[in-house]
C-alpha cells in the first residue's frame, strides 16, 4: 500500500506533468513565445527532479526506469487501484 507521503508526491508529479503537457500543446501553436518555453523547460526539469525523488524512495515509475533487485516495477496496488 502507498504511504501518504508517496501519494502526495505522485499527485505533485501528475500536476507538474499536466503543466508540461499543456505548455507543450501551447508551444505547438505559439513556438516563438519565449516565456511559455521557459516555463515549459522549468516544469520539465521539476518533473525530472520529482520523478528522481520518487524513484529513489519508492521504486520505478515507468518501464525504462532502472530497478533494484528484485525487479520492482509494480508492487500492489496497481495505479488504477489507488484511492487518491
Amino acid at each position: 500500500m502507498y504511504s501518504k507521503d508517496a501519494l502526495e508526491l505522485l499527485k505533485e508529479i501528475m500536476a507538474v506533468d499536466f503543466v508540461v503537457y499543456e505548455l507543450a500543446l501551447f508551444l505547438d501553436t505559439h513556438p516563438n513565445d519565449r516565456r511559455a518555453l521557459e516555463d515549459h523547460n522549468n516544469f520539465a526539469r521539476k518533473s525530472h527532479q520529482l520523478r528522481a525523488m520518487y524513484e529513489e524512495k519508492y521504486g520505478p515509475l515507468v518501464l525504462d526506469s532502472v530497478s533494484g533487485f528484485p525487479y520492482q516495477y509494480i508492487n500492489d496496488p496497481w495505479p488504477w487501484e489507488i484511492r487518491y
